[in-house]
């Protein structure tokens, strides 16, 4: 089953969408994030385009407004980027909303079907001084 993910702002703007596959209908969001981040990792790999415009900033790479820029073109490490995103969510550094419900738990269970929703909703810190 091909699950279409969405990253929305706050306010609801569509910023990117990316499909995963599902192995079965039902899974977590642990699951849900790892899927999605080994995903974008390996169209970042299969190209090694100049931005990667991943969920989470790999190591070695400057934010950008067009994604993050690492300082050479390399292969990005999945497992690693999964860590990070899994310790982001925990950390509330984006939500993930299910069907326009907010998953609390990375254990929680999903019903994945052909009308779901996922939408990943990237906060971003205020800047103040």
């Amino acid at each position: 089953m091909i699950l279409t993910i969405k990253d929305t702002t706050i306010g609801g703007d569509l910023l990117n969408e990316i499909e995963i596959a599902v192995q079965n209908e039902r899974t977590t969001v642990k699951d849900i994030i790892i899927g999605r981040v080994a995903a974008e990792v390996k169209n970042y790999n299969d190209k090694l385009p100049e931005y990667f415009t991943g969920l989470v900033q790999p190591s070695e790479a400057e934010k950008t407004l067009n994604g993050f820029k690492l300082k050479t073109r390399k292969k990005i490490d999945a497992e690693q980027q999964a860590y990070i995103a899994l310790e982001a969510f925990q950390q509330n550094g984006f939500f993930v909303l299910i069907d326009d419900q907010q998953a609390e738990d990375l254990d929680q269970e999903v019903l994945v079907a052909a009308d779901t929703s996922v939408s990943f909703v990237k906060l971003t810190p205020l800047v103040g001084g």
